[in-house]
């Protein structure tokens, strides 16, 4: 008679568990060395696991890469969100959802560069997770345009995706961390000249 062993049944917790080490291992590491300096093998090295292993998680370093700028920008966008909920009006929640994602990307630029880095590398590669992070402030944005159209502070007359589509052209130098970093010691006034400019063009 013989008897056959099951094989063991894959924790779900166990794996979350792991997916954790690796993103925050390579957001160690991609902090000290940079994201293209680093690769799969230099994460296995620094966790103690076989390069096999790692690509059961992930199934590339941009996969990798992706889960940290998901994990940075949904940060951000919590943080752009309290600001504009702090705002009192809609001149002022505008003001505050612009100066707010400025305020996100010179923190991280000054604070943690190869992470800055990384978020820019997924712009400029147009990864999900950036186009997610750019879409979410896009319908923010919409909303807040809209609040202000419904409370009588915005002009109703121009169809608002051309409003909001020109509004994120004109502040993209503040917006998009590629752009951003041509000049960080401008940013702060230029945003406050372009935010005039906006909230004129949107009075009724």
């Amino acid at each position: 008679m013989t008897s056959t062993t099951s094989a063991p049944t894959p924790d779900p917790l166990a794996s979350v568990s792991v997916r954790d080490q690796i993103i925050e291992a390579a957001d160690e590491y991609f902090s000290r060395f940079g994201y293209a300096k680093t690769t799969v093998s230099d994460l296995a090295k620094a966790i103690g696991f076989s390069k096999a292993y790692i690509y059961k998680f992930f199934d590339s370093k941009q996969a990798i890469g992706e889960a940290i700028c998901t994990r940075t920008l949904t940060g951000q966008l919590s943080a752009v969100e309290a600001a504009v909920e702090a705002a009192d009006g809609p001149n002022e929640r505008l003001r505050a959802f612009f100066r707010e994602i400025l305020k996100q990307s010179l923190e991280q630029f000054f604070n943690d560069r190869q992470l800055y880095d990384v978020v820019s590398h997924s712009c400029a590669e147009q990864w999900g997770s950036s186009q997610h992070y750019a879409k979410m402030l896009l319908a923010r944005l919409t909303t807040l345009v809209q609040e202000g159209r419904d409370a009588g502070a915005f002009e109703k007359k121009t169809p608002i995706e051309d409003v909001c589509c020109g509004i994120w052209f004109a502040t993209s130098p503040f917006t998009n961390p590629v752009m951003l970093q041509l000049d960080l010691d401008g940013a702060p006034a230029g945003l406050e000249v372009v935010l005039g400019l906006v909230l004129r063009s949107l009075a009724p």
